[in-house]
């Protein structure tokens, strides 16, 4: 089973960054590595980009630009 998700990782003077890392075995290290800096897209995007890697069905609440 593959898990994905989306975290946020602080910065010191700026907003966090939103990323979608993935997580690999490397030997007996667990590394990670980024797949997507989601950092500019509008907030509920994000949220519903993290209902949906849940499983969570989505409806559209405004179009599409």
């Amino acid at each position: 089973m593959i898990a994905m998700y989306i975290e946020k990782v602080p910065n010191r003077n700026s907003p966090p960054a939103v990323l979608r890392p993935e997580s690999y075995r490397e030997g007996d290290q667990v590394k990670k590595r980024t797949l997507a800096n989601l950092s500019k897209l509008p907030d509920d995007i994000i949220d519903n980009l993290k209902l949906a890697l849940k499983g969570a069905t989505l409806s559209m609440t405004r179009p599409l630009a």
